[in-house]
């Protein structure tokens, strides 16, 4: 389709033919006028993380574009394992079921992964304690235990707490520490010069919240920590992170069934060809210029030699990132917006061509995981619906369109049919991995990766001491303490007293689904969550329209008054709301303090945003 004017609401249906005649003129009118493809940006995310889907990637990496760089997932928590490890490993999920104490630290797998709580039950039904730490009293917290509600963001602090206990009362494992542990000696000193009151000033906890669960698990092993991606989300994050990871050190909870530390690894991602990517690609390293995923509208704005003239977006709703109020500004410098989705959602609204591609319903695919050892193919389900077109199909069209208008512009791989594409992203490593011969045996089921359940089973780390690094010379090297200290995180203002979460519904995925009222349950959203206490001192009733604002912008919810958050923090969930819910705008995008190691460029700290409220 077409929408002219754009932002006009006018869409107009277009053959395929057309709409690949448009944007391809366009992309090399730019070439012509700027001499590169750098005025063409590339903006997408990983979608259902199938490996077709990378076929676009590779088309505009072969064209040397424009392309974001960056993660809005894990990298905080990713450069806290590579300093720590030297790599990313987790053991296997199934393994949990062998766990004496599991703690889910800033997960809610009762939402948000309901293939894992399988085996948190069995373990519970064995006799497992499930221990939940969050400044959310969630579905998963309401399973548990114990459940500890510490502040927002001082992650780090109850993790030096509960590493105190540990050590003072002699109950860490001294030969583990000893041969497989680099400045272990250094960072039991540091955490012994803590005081109690500090702990439980930073954390908001007693200290006997903190030692409960330190005698748990350093005396009932094996047991196993489960790392939420929002608790990485502050700006001290990534320091969080090494704090506990040092837990695990202390107790010598590695490379043991039902011990580990669970984090998203693409561990196994590396047995894959990424063929599909490479088809396009003329060499290994093409010329392409980065801009930050995480901070788009922002940087994308400040680009001028050349400037970004076109965007193309893929598997993304721009209406997902921070401080969307910028990005209306940077949209508007742009020439042609192209947009590949399911729905038309609200970055629709600033794009003037959208082509409507293919769920994994309608599409052959290739599928690995960034949390379980299996590997499957997608097989079509069903017939493309109306004219939906695949990732894969799309770049291939555009390859083709651009080769006949400027022969030799980019590769045009003949590989056949999606099946076969599939087919090729398997390596040789990758069969024997799966035990299979051939490609048809993976078409009866999913197989399972032979490797090893247990991370780090060896005790062999690829660090530069070869032993588990708490003292980290490459953390330094960065500008990071050498130990996991604490690093003050972001605090309230007399202005903006309140810290907003916006974690994720269990109905939908970012923006996904909740735009489809008969899959959502009929969950009445969104709603500003406030605890009790505050709507008192605030004079706020239930359902009350209350406006939530800071220095970027307001928005004006109806209030739900519930014990499940603490009286300083407010919650609404994400998701797509037209026109209700764009609470993104109040999100600034700052910076955590890790990621550039691991994904080039440092995290965001969507949970370290701050408002006030006042009745409307």
């Amino acid at each position: 389709m077409r929408q002219y004017p754009r932002g006009s609401g006018r869409w107009h249906r277009i053959t395929w033919d057309e709409a690949m005649d448009i944007v391809t003129r366009k992309m090399l009118e730019l070439r012509g006028r700027y001499g590169s493809f750098w005025p063409i940006c590339f903006n997408k995310q990983t979608g259902n993380i199938g490996m077709l889907h990378y076929a676009l990637d590779g088309l505009f990496a072969a064209l040397e574009s424009t392309v974001v760089n960056g993660t809005s997932c894990w990298s905080a928590g990713l450069d806290a394992f590579l300093y720590t490890f030297g790599d990313m490993r987790k053991p296997d999920p199934e393994d949990m079921v062998n766990s004496k104490i599991i703690i889910i630290w800033g997960g809610n797998p009762a939402w948000t992964a309901l293939h894992q709580m399988y085996y948190i039950n069995q373990a519970h039904e064995n006799g497992a304690k499930v221990i939940v730490i969050d400044p959310v009293f969630t579905a998963t917290a309401a399973q548990a235990d114990i459940f500890i509600q510490p502040k927002a963001g001082s992650d780090g602090a109850l993790a030096l707490g509960i590493a105190k206990y540990i050590t003072k009362q002699n109950l860490y494992d001294q030969a583990f520490l000893k041969q497989f542990v680099e400045g272990g000696n250094e960072f039991i000193q540091y955490v012994a010069n803590l005081s109690d009151q500090w702990i439980e000033e930073e954390t908001g906890l007693p200290r006997e919240a903190w030692q409960e669960v330190a005698h748990l698990y350093a005396t009932q092993r094996p047991g196993c920590i489960w790392l939420g991606l929002g608790l990485q989300r502050h700006v001290n994050g990534g320091q969080n992170f090494r704090g506990i990871l040092a837990l695990a050190a202390l107790t010598g909870n590695i490379g043991v069934s039902g011990a580990g530390v669970y984090y998203p690894s693409q561990e196994h991602w590396r047995l894959l060809t990424w063929q599909t990517r490479a088809a396009f690609l003329k060499k290994a390293e093409p010329a392409i210029r980065t801009v930050s995923l995480n901070n788009f509208a922002q940087e994308v704005s400040k680009l001028s030699d050349p400037p970004v003239k076109m965007l193309f977006l893929a598997g993304r709703d721009l209406w997902q990132d921070a401080n969307t109020g910028a990005l209306e500004a940077a949209l508007e410098q742009m020439e042609l917006v192209v947009q590949v989705d399911h729905f038309l959602n609200r970055s629709s609204h600033f794009a003037d061509i959208f082509l409507p591609c293919t769920t994994q319903f309608e599409e052959w695919d290739l599928v690995p995981s960034y949390w379980h050892h299996w590997i499957a193919v997608n097989q079509k389900a069903i017939e493309p619906r109306g004219e939906c077109r695949s990732d894969l199909q799309i770049a291939q069209n555009l390859a083709h369109r651009l080769n006949e208008l400027a022969p030799g512009c980019v590769c045009t791989p003949q590989v056949g049919s999606e099946e076969e594409w599939v087919a090729q992203e398997l390596s040789p490593e990758l069969f024997e991995s799966l035990n299979v011969t051939s490609f048809s045996k993976l078409l009866e089921k999913p197989r399972k990766l032979r490797v090893s359940p247990l991370a780090w089973a060896d005790l062999k780390f690829p660090t530069p001491s070869g032993k588990l690094e708490l003292k980290s010379g490459l953390a330094w090297a960065d500008g990071f303490p050498l130990l996991p200290e604490f690093r003050t995180g972001s605090y309230p203002t007399v202005h903006y007293p309140y810290r907003l979460l916006t974690p994720h519904l269990n109905s939908g995925s970012n923006s996904q689904f909740t735009n489809l009222h008969w899959l959502s349950w009929g969950i009445d959203e969104p709603k500003l969550r406030i605890n009790p206490r505050l709507a008192k001192k605030l004079k706020i009733q239930d359902n009350d329209r209350i406006r939530v604002y800071n220095n970027l912008g307001e928005v004006v919810l109806p209030v739900r008054i519930t014990a499940m958050i603490p009286e300083d923090t407010i919650l609404t969930y994400t998701g797509w709301f037209p026109d209700k819910n764009q609470i993104n705008l109040l999100i600034d995008g700052k910076s955590c303090d890790m990621g550039i190691r691991g994904t080039g460029q440092p995290g965001i700290a969507l949970y370290d945003t701050y408002v006030n409220l006042s009745v409307v």
